[in-house]
């Protein structure tokens, strides 16, 4: 079963475990990062695809995300606390704007953009359209009221969390659901459970679908 331990009672433990959660902005350079993508696209002559001229992203380099890992962990144990989930972030300045990162690695590999301004340029920028859910602006604490640690460079939110007495009973009637193939039912725990849940227009669930279509 999905959650076989949840009507078990919970154990009682001294609680010695501190846990420590940090908010990435985009790593410059690891996988997943834009920039090998519009290295690679360059490389190949373009186009460089982009899918908003207006998007702007946070960037963080590598060892600065690893240090933000360390940094945490140690800040954990005093910063954290019991009732509420600490979530610490690097302060990372200014967002970038995702159409002058193009540019500005186009000029860095010695060619020109190409453009309707620049029709003799090297590399066009091509602007393909946002992706379901993306956002033009990048958020990276969820919680209000972000509040200075120890560490000058790293702040820290409480993000709202659901106590175990709450979320045991949520959880037990999501395994029901979801061993019925109870879609919509999914759906409405998933409402209450996790703030900000956007429900799609569709259900796209393969059994559900199958069972509307049977009467």
């Amino acid at each position: 079963p999905l959650f076989e331990s949840l009507d078990e009672p919970p154990l009682q433990v001294d609680r010695k475990t501190h846990f420590s959660m940090v908010r990435f902005g985009n790593v410059l350079d690891s996988s997943g990062s834009v920039v090998p993508k519009f290295r690679e696209q360059i490389s190949r002559g373009g186009p460089i695809t982009l899918t908003h001229k207006e998007v702007t992203r946070y960037f963080m380099t590598i060892p600065e995300a690893a240090q933000l890992v360390m940094q945490a962990g140690a800040l954990g144990t005093v910063e954290g606390g019991e009732d509420a989930a600490a979530v610490f972030i690097l302060e990372m300045g200014e967002s970038v704007r995702i159409y002058d990162l193009a540019c500005r690695m186009v000029e860095l590999s010695g060619k020109r953009v190409k453009s309707e301004e620049s029709p003799e340029g090297d590399i066009e920028i091509k602007v393909v359209g946002l992706r379901e859910g993306e956002k033009l602006y990048e958020e990276l604490l969820i919680g209000d009221n972000p509040m200075p640690t120890a560490h000058p460079k790293i702040m820290k939110a409480h993000e709202e969390f659901i106590p175990w007495r709450e979320l045991q009973p949520k959880l037990n009637s999501l395994q029901i659901a979801a061993q019925n193939y109870d879609v919509e039912m999914c759906r409405a725990i998933m409402q209450q459970l996790v703030k900000g849940f956007q429900l799609d227009e569709k259900i796209l669930d393969a059994v559900y679908c199958g069972q509307v279509a049977a009467g």
